[in-house]
């Protein structure tokens, strides 16, 4: 058995989430934030079958897609902020970061 760790943007997280119903995956969806944007995150936990995983990994794939964001910069630490222009710059926000854990135990009370 194996636990799929998704985390993905919360635009794609409706579409995720049904996408892995209709293929019969369970799945706990967590509200978290990200580190780098500071921005709303969603995280799957995908608990399923050693052969299951391709598919699984299949369908974060087709429904997390990678897009192009403008964000303004966070300010700069100490020095004068006055003289700080924040233009704003483009990133690549979206897409999936996934990791895959074997599990050792399933109980289900």
């Amino acid at each position: 058995m194996k636990m799929i760790i998704a985390v993905i943007q919360d635009k794609d997280s409706n579409k995720l989430l049904n996408a892995l119903v209709d293929h019969n995956f369970r799945a706990t969806k967590l509200a978290t934030t990200g580190g780098f944007l500071k921005s709303g995150n969603t995280t799957f936990m995908i608990g399923t079958e050693d052969i299951r995983v391709e598919k699984a990994l299949q369908i974060i794939r087709d429904n997390c897609k990678a897009r192009e964001q403008l964000v303004a910069p966070v300010s700069p630490m100490g020095g004068n902020a006055d003289s700080y222009v924040p233009y704003p710059v483009e990133v690549e926000v979206g897409g999936a970061t996934v990791f895959v854990l074997p599990i050792e135990n399933f109980l289900q009370f």
